[in-house]
């Protein structure tokens, strides 16, 4: 990402070139790289929840984890007291990514998470890489969505950018699709910026076209978002955190969130 100070810097420039193009898209701040540098030592800190806090004091719409089977970063015991911290926090979100298995099913359950994101990781991932084959899915995700929309909780599906996909997403029923956009990220500043682009936005559209809300995450940057985001203005939430965790390091927490929501176009 290289030095986070000249990009901070830059930043005010940017919003006074995309503010004016841009609806507000929400912010949803990932608390898994701060968990995995707590689970470093056998130790309470960094504090996940207080990072939570921190970050919801200085605007952020919501809070993401994606607690993993070995519990390599967000732990079961997290889940419950972040959802005790957002209760205090009416209008904002709690997103919960993972795999819809059993035991993830039963966690989200037990918390009655606002929003669930499903992603088809194997426990052995380090980080998302792909979106679903919906086709391949169906049987393990019709039911999984079935049982978290009757619990209240929204169902957003990750998706690779393909225009085909969402209309596979609207036939299972779900609510949202999270575009994975760590491509986009790959093609940020090459020859291929425009034409990648170009293939999230249709895909946006056509996930909008159906009645679909559209997320996004992974990879997503001081430098990159803006562009992505005035191109597809109606993107609803951003879920971000190794990056905003990286920009934390040189200005703190509650200054890269601010920041990051600024860029989305609302105040902080």
């Amino acid at each position: 990402m290289g030095s986070c100070q000249p990009r901070l810097g830059a930043i005010p420039a940017a919003i006074r070139v995309f503010k004016w193009m841009i609806a507000v898209t929400k912010l949803s701040v990932n608390l898994n790289a701060v968990a995995f540098l707590r689970n470093r030592r056998d130790l309470a800190w960094p504090n996940v929840t207080g990072i939570g806090r921190a970050v919801l004091d200085a605007g952020a719409a919501g809070l993401t984890v994606h607690p993993r089977p070995d519990e390599r970063h967000i732990r079961r015991a997290d889940v419950p007291a972040l959802k005790a911290l957002l209760n205090e926090y009416p209008g904002r979100e709690f997103n919960i990514e993972g795999y819809p298995d059993a035991a993830f099913l039963d966690l989200v359950a037990s918390v009655r998470a606002d929003q669930v994101t499903f992603v088809p990781d194997s426990p052995e991932q380090s980080t998302s890489d792909h979106g679903w084959d919906l086709a391949a899915s169906r049987d393990v995700l019709l039911p999984a969505i079935g049982r978290m929309q009757a619990l209240g909780t929204r169902v957003s599906l990750f998706i690779d950018p393909d225009p085909a996909v969402p209309a596979q997403a609207k036939a299972l029923g779900a609510d949202r699709v999270e575009l994975y956009t760590a491509p986009y990220n790959a093609a940020f500043g090459t020859a291929d910026h425009a034409r990648v682009l170009a293939a999230f936005r249709a895909t946006a559209e056509a996930a909008r076209d159906l009645g679909l809300g559209v997320n996004a995450g992974h990879d997503l940057t001081f430098e990159n978002l803006p562009d992505f985001v005035a191109v597809i203005p109606f993107i609803a939430e951003v879920s971000i955190g190794h990056a905003i965790t990286a920009d934390a390091l040189m200005v703190g927490f509650p200054e890269a969130t601010r920041q990051y929501v600024r860029v989305l176009g609302g105040t902080a």
